[in-house]
């Protein structure tokens, strides 16, 4: 029995020779080709200070990083399949976490199927640095971006990132593992999504995902949540429609902190908080301090539950509080997401992706 790339996760495969070839894309390497690594020359920096490398010269570490300038896009990944992306390490400062774009585009799409702020698809919101350890997104100290989700392509793939912000970013170091090898024809194309909204009295939901259409499976759910009123937050039931379904969903959770796998408002006798991350569900930031509004978290990674459409899906997550007399109460709150799926190409198109002032983290 042959290995196989998509199988990598499973321990008993580790042994099995495969046919795959292994190639990865840095800045040292920005096509991936073999034996095309460590040849750039130790030029000038970006933005014009000497190269460190300039004594060693040519193969140490002349081009570690790239930087982009306002307003520009950076190609990271121009790859001819089909293979699959099975690594990417991204790192920069945090300013740029929501203000650079991350975008992928598999088999010649002209619209991506990965559109997300770049610390957002890392499940760093808020623009803030978040210790993560589950098993697609790593983040390590300080601020080290891993994504392990496994991303086939038949033809072609397009990685890219824009810098939105209105300075040169310096600094973005990135490696991006792959391999070359055929891709069954029932893989899903990998799918990110980002949205935000404050929810209202009126309306205390926010729309995680809405519109998928097609054949597929849901895989995940990031949520940065500030919280813009006192006390507990997170009574809100977190809910998918699922193909047919209209006013009522197929499935419906008890709350949010039970959707991401806690309990009791993360917390023990009115103490803050606690955070914890684990390989599919986590509460990783749980930020309380004076005079800021408290900001949160929070992943589930539906990795060993994929929630399977045949037609069409939708999430929402509803922001619930609790009033005087035991009543639940509507909150304003301010919810961004990130929906991570898989599904048979087309996709649906996307909403039309918020410009900066309204990804700015507050």
């Amino acid at each position: 029995m042959e290995a196989n790339p998509f199988t990598a996760w499973n321990l008993g495969m580790i042994p099995m020779i495969s046919g795959a070839k292994t190639r990865s894309i840095s800045a040292e390497n920005p096509t991936g080709a073999p034996g095309s690594g460590a040849m750039a020359e130790p030029e000038p920096e970006p933005d014009g200070r000497a190269n460190p490398a300039r004594v060693l010269g040519k193969g140490w570490k002349a081009r570690p990083f790239i930087g982009i300038a306002a307003g520009a896009t950076a190609t990271l990944a121009d790859i001819e399949g089909p293979g699959v992306i099975q690594h990417i390490w991204i790192t920069t400062r945090p300013e740029a976490y929501r203000t650079c774009v991350l975008r992928c585009y598999w088999d010649g799409e002209t619209e991506p199927s990965v559109e997300v702020p770049l610390g957002d698809f890392f499940a760093c919101g808020h623009g803030l640095r978040t210790l993560v350890n589950s098993m697609p997104i790593v983040v390590n100290p300080v601020g080290g971006f891993n994504s392990y989700w496994p991303m086939p392509f038949g033809q072609s793939c397009r990685i890219t990132i824009e810098n939105q912000g209105e300075e040169f970013l310096r600094l973005l170091f990135y490696q991006i593992t792959y391999a070359l090898t055929d891709v069954p024809a029932d893989a899903g194309r990998f799918h990110a999504q980002w949205r935000r909204s404050m929810t209202s009295r009126d309306c205390p939901e926010h729309v995680i995902v809405d519109g998928l259409e097609g054949r597929g499976h849901y895989s995940g759910t990031y949520l940065a949540w500030t919280q813009l009123s006192n006390c507990w937050w997170g009574e809100g039931e977190v809910k998918f429609y699922i193909d047919d379904d209209t006013a009522y969903p197929t499935i419906c959770g008890t709350g949010t902190e039970d959707y991401v796998g806690g309990a009791w408002c993360f917390a023990e006798g009115g103490q803050p908080p606690q955070v914890y991350s684990t390989p599919f569900l986590g509460l990783p930031l749980a930020r309380q301090i004076a005079g800021e509004a408290p900001r949160y978290g929070m992943y589930r990674w539906h990795i060993p539950d994929p929630i399977r459409f045949e037609r069409k899906f939708r999430a929402t997550v509803q922001a619930l509080g609790w009033w005087p007399g035991h009543r639940f109460q509507p909150l304003t709150d301010d919810i961004a997401s990130v929906a991570y799926w898989y599904q048979i190409e087309p996709h649906a198109p996307y909403p039309v992706f918020p410009p900066m002032d309204e990804r700015w983290p507050r």
